[in-house]
């Protein structure tokens, strides 16, 4: 093994020392060439992969992974002596990567902004943990989620990491029942994912800002969130409901009752809306899960979900009153624009549930109730305002009708006279 080692890393050392110097030109690469003419698809089509490769992009030829010498065109190429190790094996893909995106200095040269923590950030994850210390072989490790010979930065469509794409190359191990049967853990978390809000987010709206797997796991240091903190991996978005959640009751009872926080009630790969049904006592409760009718939780739960719901009914009633008045032409936009701060009210409302407390609830209710009351008030003035208006304009039309009738019948009772007179 000693020896093995010191082989391998003679071989490292050969390699770096036919780096090219900073400045100059990289040797020829005719790897490309002889592996295109084999005819064989093993080793032509990564040959035709690598001209889209990042790596290729930056200048960087076959031998900065592999070792030997690019500039000789035959097997000569291939030499152990000059520092050949052809295709790495799994558990040297980590230094063979390594090498040169842990070295900060040499990163400097092709990407400053590029973080060079990502071996010792993988030897904390679960994959690097397992490799290390089990020689686990079928945990990913860089190549699993970066493609040799056809890696893209994040920010490409066509990258395995853009957004858009995480969760299917996470999914090529995780969904696969067969390669995960060792593992003892659920392979439907591709399945849930893409049926919750977060996938939808970003698949149909377009949000390529909302969480993937990466976002919650982390990438090179993947791990399970534990129990107790995965309120804060939420928290990363979720801010002020993650503020209330830490303050609450729940927050301590979770932990102690094994329950990982925000994914107790919301779940975690398969996350939905929230909505006013998951609050209360209902079908669709979450809260009936561990309350009942008569215990004290059960009770706060039924009335923050009054309070929600007497605010979104006045809300509603206020909305669709204005409106009535508005398109029949009266002036309410200031009680329309008023009527903004009872949707806030509402919002407010419904993330004040995380605190689990029925005056925290009611706190961000009562003005919105309050708001929604005087802007209903204003929509029922202005149709009685329409009303007394239109009842006006009837006896207007009927007055100025008279008028006009009467007006008629003298003209008719002038001409006759005239008439008359001339007969």
């Amino acid at each position: 093994m000693r020896l093995a080692g010191l082989g391998y890393a003679l071989a490292l050392l050969l390699t770096l020392a036919s780096w090219p110097a900073e400045g100059a030109s990289p040797p020829t690469d005719r790897c490309a060439a002889c592996h295109l003419e084999t005819g064989d698809e093993r080793l032509a089509g990564p040959a035709r992969e690598f001209a889209g490769d990042i790596h290729a992009a930056k200048g960087l030829g076959c031998i900065a992974c592999h070792g030997g010498d690019a500039r000789e065109s035959g097997l000569e190429a291939m030499d152990p002596a000059k520092g050949y190790i052809g295709k790495p094996k799994r558990q040297q893909i980590l230094q063979v990567c390594g090498r040169c995106h842990s070295d900060a200095q040499f990163m400097k040269r092709y990407n400053p902004s590029l973080r060079v923590d990502q071996v010792t950030e993988y030897a904390s994850s679960v994959h690097g943990r397992r490799l290390k210390e089990l020689g686990d072989s079928k945990v990913a490790t860089c190549a699993s989620c970066h493609p040799a010979h056809s890696i893209r930065p994040p920010s490409d469509p066509k990258s395995s990491v853009h957004p858009l794409r995480v969760a299917d190359t996470c999914g090529r191990c995780h969904a696969d029942a067969k390669y995960m049967a060792g593992y003892k853990i659920p392979t439907d978390q591709l399945q849930k994912y893409k049926s919750s809000v977060h996938s939808q987010a970003m698949t149909v709206k377009g949000d390529l800002s909302a969480p993937t797997c990466n976002d919650c796991h982390g990438n090179h240091g993947a791990v399970p969130p534990g129990i107790s903190w995965v309120g804060n991996v939420c928290g990363q978005c979720h801010t002020v409901m993650a503020e209330l959640f830490k303050k609450s009751v729940h927050a301590k009872v979770f932990v102690e009752m094994g329950n990982p926080g925000c994914a107790t009630c919301h779940e975690n790969h398969a996350i939905k809306p929230a909505s006013d049904e998951m609050l209360g006592l209902g079908d669709k409760a979450v809260c009936a899960a561990c309350h009942g009718a008569d215990d004290k939780g059960g009770k706060a739960a039924t009335e923050m979900r009054a309070r929600i719901d007497a605010l979104r009914t006045a809300h509603d009633k206020a909305q669709a009153i204005l409106l009535k008045a508005e398109h029949s032409g009266m002036e309410v936009s200031q009680a329309s624009f008023d009527l903004n701060a009872a949707s806030g009210a509402l919002v407010k409302a419904r993330t004040a549930v995380h605190a689990f407390s029925v005056d925290a609830v009611a706190k961000e209710a009562e003005p919105g109730l309050a708001v929604s009351g005087k802007a209903f008030a204003r929509g029922v003035r202005a149709l009685e305002e329409l009303a007394f208006r239109r009842k006006g304009l009837v006896v207007s039309v009927v007055i100025i009708l008279a008028l006009i009738v009467g007006l008629v019948l003298k003209i008719r009772q002038v001409d006759r006279r005239q008439e008359g007179r001339d007969g």
